[in-house]
């Protein structure tokens, strides 16, 4: 059980994110302390009952947080936590799934007009102060998006609005999902997953958008490449091990994939060496896809309406453990 309120304490551990300006300007009341390191956070996380972290997490931090009774993890991605460490220990975790749907989702757009209206290679042209001239070859010139298909993999939330985003711009989206009888979420079909293959031939663009599970895990690989529709789009939103990276590499420089969007890769920061940085057909994102300015804010209403049922002994919002 947590502690009486005026015996609580929050812990906000994150190396940017400014939670406890934004828990302060909104009136908290708890008692709380901000970390920026491991370092910081191995020596002072004996003190917290409840912590707000996601990429500082190592799972040997259960054994030394005594106090510990509540993770609301800041990513909706929970693949860094071990779940039955925590449990072993009595620490309840949950998600932020949701928190950054609307952020993720618009940099998907964003990244498919990006790729369609070529704006990196304008960005490259502006930069050398170089006025491309019009271009007679068909393949080389922008593209527009009205009756395109997109392929979303992984159909949630994001993925969702990502479809009601393309459905704007008059293009089919075909969805999927491990439960198609959960919905199409404004997708025009909806299939399994177990139908990657089949669909990735239809599609002019392919968004990954689902969750790194062991069942996603290198879920584009070579044959998944070799699926695709020849010079088709990848967008990837999702986790970089969705891909296999070095497959993904071959193909992009083959042609069979003509371009790729990533804002996550396999490796983060990306390796300087990575051939993806260079590769002229690559637009990158530093796996900024759901940074902005409403974040805080918005996992912070994740940790208000926790915790209330975690006194209360009710299921969590996106509850994990």
């Amino acid at each position: 059980m947590l502690p009486p309120d005026d015996q609580l304490t929050l812990c906000f551990a994150h190396v940017a994110y400014r939670f406890s300006e934004r828990y302060a300007q909104r009136g908290g009341k708890l008692k709380h302390f901000e970390v920026r390191s491991l370092d910081e956070l191995e020596a002072r996380l004996p003190e917290a009952d409840v912590l707000l972290v996601s990429g500082m997490w190592r799972n040997h931090l259960a054994a030394k947080a005594p106090r510990l009774k509540f993770i609301q993890s800041i990513s909706a991605g929970v693949d860094q936590y071990d779940k039955a460490v925590l449990a072993g220990a009595g620490i309840r975790l949950a998600s932020a799934q949701g928190a950054n749907a609307n952020a993720v989702s618009e940099h998907a757009m964003s990244l498919i007009l990006a790729q369609a209206r070529l704006l990196p290679q304008a960005r490259d042209n502006q930069v050398k102060q170089h006025w491309r001239g019009m271009i007679g070859d068909l393949t080389q010139r922008e593209d527009e998006l009205g009756g395109k298909i997109l392929l979303v993999v992984g159909i949630g939330r994001i993925g969702g609005r990502l479809a009601r985003l393309a459905k704007a711009f008059d293009m089919k989206v075909v969805g999927l999902r491990q439960d198609p009888s959960k919905g199409s979420e404004g997708a025009d079909e909806i299939h399994g997953m177990d139908q990657l293959h089949a669909q990735l031939g239809r599609a002019d663009i392919v968004a990954l958008t689902c969750a790194l599970t062991p069942e996603t895990r290198g879920l584009m690989n070579a044959a998944a490449f070799a699926a695709m529709k020849p010079g088709a789009t990848l967008v990837n939103v999702a986790r970089g091990a969705v891909c296999d990276e070095a497959a993904l590499i071959a193909a992009l420089a083959s042609g069979q994939v003509g371009q790729a969007a990533l804002d996550v890769t396999t490796e983060e920061p990306l390796a300087g060496a990575s051939p993806l940085w260079a590769m002229p057909n690559v637009f990158i994102t530093p796996h900024t896809g759901g940074e902005t300015r409403a974040y805080e804010g918005n996992v912070l209403d994740l940790l208000e309406a926790n915790l209330p049922r975690l006194r209360a002994g009710e299921a969590l919002v996106n509850q994990v453990v």
